[in-house]
């Protein structure tokens, strides 16, 4: 089993849910998150006073999957999370060793 923690522009969320949805991807947690990469942040103008935005608004997406998932899933991900621009995001994988769904004691792959 694959952990993909994904790091998406906030109005992308809906495109990667609805394209996670279409290959049978049933569950994902969402974090509302901030951060910065190479963007670095950026200046903006408040009544009349400047100011430096260090960190950005992200979304994080978290889902396990089992092991043949994997490919597709990074791929839909990429293509409905692309806008050609700074800031796109990134995706880290790693490997997960057990789940147990806590309601009926099932186990890795019956638990996802």
């Amino acid at each position: 089993m694959k952990k993909i923690e994904a790091i998406i522009k906030p109005f992308k969320l809906d495109d990667v849910r609805e394209a996670l949805s279409n290959i049978d991807v049933t569950g994902m947690t969402v974090l509302e998150v901030k951060g910065f990469g190479r963007q670095k942040g950026h200046t903006e103008l408040y009544r009349g006073a400047e100011y430096v935005v260090d960190f950005l608004p992200k979304v994080k997406l978290e889902i396990v999957i089992n092991d043949d998932l994997l490919d597709r899933c990074i791929e839909v991900i990429q293509a409905a999370a692309f806008t050609g621009k700074i800031g796109d995001g990134k995706i880290f994988i790693t490997n997960i060793e057990r789940v147990v769904r806590i309601r009926t004691n099932e186990e890795n792959e019956d638990a996802i």
